[in-house]
């Protein structure tokens, strides 16, 4: 059973790294918000709360930059802080879709009756399926730019990455 779990867990292994320090970064921001806002005082609601938030994100994707980039993808390229800035980017636009997205989801609810569910609370949050929805396509998201945006493994001793090799072959 041990040796089933072990080829298991190297078979997935990426994967299974990816969720575990992405409950670690949620972590990381929930903690950093509430040292912001305890600590620091910045629990206002409104600009205060907002750079407690901003701040908390910042250090949340700086975790899981550091941990993805070691744990997750092993990535071994000197371009450390050119993979930084590539993270961040992915980041950023994954969380144009965590913004506006939960809000469309809501509005084709509304729009398309077949697509009522969309708008129903989940775990008491108004349209909590469209923000359960939109978590889900921003995980996965965020994953996929990581894998083939900013840790993108190279092959071979010519350095080219991998797309680069299948198009020059064609």
């Amino acid at each position: 059973m041990t040796e089933k779990i072990k080829a298991l867990f190297i078979k997935y292994k990426e994967v299974i790294m990816y969720l575990i320090f992405g409950v670690a970064t949620t972590v990381v921001n929930w903690i950093t918000t509430f040292i912001c806002q305890k600590v620091f005082g910045l629990d206002s609601q409104g600009t205060e709360t907002m750079v407690s938030n901003g701040i908390a994100w910042f250090v949340a994707v700086l975790f899981a930059f550091l941990t993805n980039r070691k744990f997750v993808f092993e990535s071994t390229s000197g371009n450390f802080w050119y993979e930084m800035v590539k993270f961040y980017l992915a980041r950023v636009f994954t969380g144009l879709f965590e913004i506006f997205l939960p809000d469309a989801l809501v509005a084709l609810s509304e729009a398309v009756p077949a697509f009522g569910f969309l708008g129903s609370p989940f775990f008491g949050l108004t349209g909590g399926v469209a923000k359960l929805i939109t978590t889900i396509v921003v995980i996965i998201l965020n994953y996929v730019l990581s894998k083939l945006v900013v840790f993108r493994k190279k092959s071979g001793k010519t350095g080219k990455n991998e797309k680069t090799e299948k198009t020059d072959e064609t």
